[in-house]
């Protein structure tokens, strides 16, 4: 029997952007209601953020044992035992799962329907039994493992970010299809844990990222033993007695016992039915405006699947900005340049605002730029960790975008981006004084590298303190 619904407030989707609405929008007096089909806390909880991280934490502490001979310490490979690790892994998703469950939503108020929603008309949505009709809506599906159209694919098994971690044997060579973000992180976790890692990328690794410091992560991962082919096509994929086996544009043929698909994001929105509520979509996701909201005025699209930014700090963002729309009447919009991500290998690489690609082509001439080198800062000697490199983008005296390479870099593009955020001028910054030694000195002294040939190499500067030094008493 058909259940009916009516509600302020209809939430699809229980990933990180949907549960921030809903979360929010419960505890300042709404009546909210939650779907979910699949599980509580989304991607980023049981596939993608949290298992990644948590399987890198274990491959760093593999590497530690490799690494001891230059602090004294007698280096020696790590006994790694992959089911254990990924124990491990469930573990952390276990401590976390508590904060986005069923029970902590619904004890907050929330009507929460373990069942996937599908549009019937501009405000209504049914899931399973229920017919929902509410004032506002919001899409957070998120986003899934995009599977390219390679001859013989479907035909073998292979691995996604949804399937990697419920592996129930341990790779002996795993090949990975995809140099982006997940790519280059699985990569090097699996290495690090005694893996052989093939990483094929039709591209370039990372062809989103500034290549000077995708130069830096590039030689650490061959140091490390991943075996990167760039600019290399897979035309077909079959099994093979080992496992896999990848036929590459050149004639070459690579055999592996595991194959992980990590070829990009595609958004959810396929069995949305959004045509009956009047909302449009693209190639990449659901089109939505300034404010977020759909061509259905009364419907907004959040996170992965609007097709833009596809992290979880800006669906939480993405979160916010409809909170303060639909339920506060405050107009809204989004704005990217001063949100943070981060690509968690070692070293990490780390973005906010522009690369200095765009940069330049939007500000020609007039851009300047500043860099500081890892290699020059005490903690960074002290803790044999000094690859990398900080650079900042500058036009008319304010930070446009800010490129990190190095440890802790995902630390550090914090504060670029409270910065650029707030429309900070760098003289604010320069009259900081940072602990020492930290890491965090880096952000302090690549603001001195932009003053220095201003005040060091400046002859007004030179006559100035010249004719102070004559005349002072």
């Amino acid at each position: 029997m058909e259940k009916k619904i009516k509600t302020d407030l209809l939430v699809i989707g229980a990933g990180s952007g949907g549960l921030s609405v809903a979360s929010a929008a419960v505890q300042m007096g709404a009546d909210v209601v939650l779907l979910e089909g699949q599980k509580m806390g989304g991607d980023c909880l049981n596939f993608g953020c949290v298992p990644s991280k948590a399987l890198l934490s274990a491959a760093k502490a593999a590497q530690a044992f490799r690494g001891g001979d230059a602090f004294g310490v007698k280096s020696q490979d790590p006994q790694v035992n992959y089911q254990a690790v990924l124990s491990h892994v469930a573990d952390i998703i276990s401590k976390i799962e508590p904060h986005d469950s069923q029970e902590r939503f619904e004890a907050l108020g929330v009507k929460v329907i373990r069942e996937f929603g599908r549009f019937i008309s501009d405000r209504e949505v049914e899931a399973g039994s229920y017919r929902i009709k509410a004032r506002r809506i919001v899409i957070a599906t998120g986003s899934s493992a995009f599977i390219p159209p390679i001859d013989g694919l479907q035909m073998v098994p292979f691995l996604t970010n949804e399937t990697l971690f419920e592996l129930q044997s341990t790779p002996s060579h795993l090949i990975i299809l995809g140099g982006g973000p997940i790519g280059v992180e699985m990569a090097q976790a699996h290495r690090r844990l005694g893996i052989k890692v093939t990483l094929l990328e039709a591209l370039k690794i990372l062809p989103r990222e500034d290549p000077e410091l995708v130069s830096v992560l590039e030689t650490k991962l061959r140091e490390e033993g991943v075996e990167i082919r760039q600019e290399t096509k897979v035309t077909k994929v079959s099994k093979s007695a080992v496992g896999v086996e990848i036929q590459l544009s050149d004639g070459e043929k690579i055999e592996g016992s595991h194959l992980l698909v990590a070829a990009g994001r595609r958004s959810n929105m396929d069995n949305l039915n959004l045509e009956a509520a009047g909302i449009t979509q693209s190639k990449t996701g659901i089109e939505v405006n300034a404010s977020l909201k759909t061509k259905n005025a009364r419907v907004y699209a959040i996170g992965d699947v609007i097709g833009d930014l596809q992290f979880t700090n800006v669906a939480a963002y993405h979160a916010g900005i409809v909170l303060r729309s639909s339920l506060l009447g405050m107009p809204s919009g989004v704005k990217t340049g001063h949100i943070p991500y981060v690509i968690f290998t070692e070293p990490e690489l780390a973005q906010v605002g522009l690369t200095e690609e765009v940069a330049r082509n939007k500000y020609g001439d007039k851009l300047a730029i500043s860099r500081f080198s890892y290699n020059e800062n005490d903690r960074a000697i002290a803790e044999r960790s000094t690859e990398g490199i900080i650079k900042i983008l500058v036009y008319h005296s304010r930070v446009v975008g800010v490129s990190i390479v190095g440890r802790q870099a995902g630390e550090l593009v914090n504060f670029w981006a409270l910065v650029i955020a707030n429309g900070a001028k760098l003289s604010k910054i320069a009259q900081m004084v940072a602990a020492y030694p930290t890491l965090g000195e880096i952000n302090k002294r690549v603001v001195g590298n932009y003053y220095a040939p201003r005040l060091f190499e400046s002859a007004g500067v030179k006559k100035l303190v010249r004719f102070i030094q004559k005349w002072a008493p």
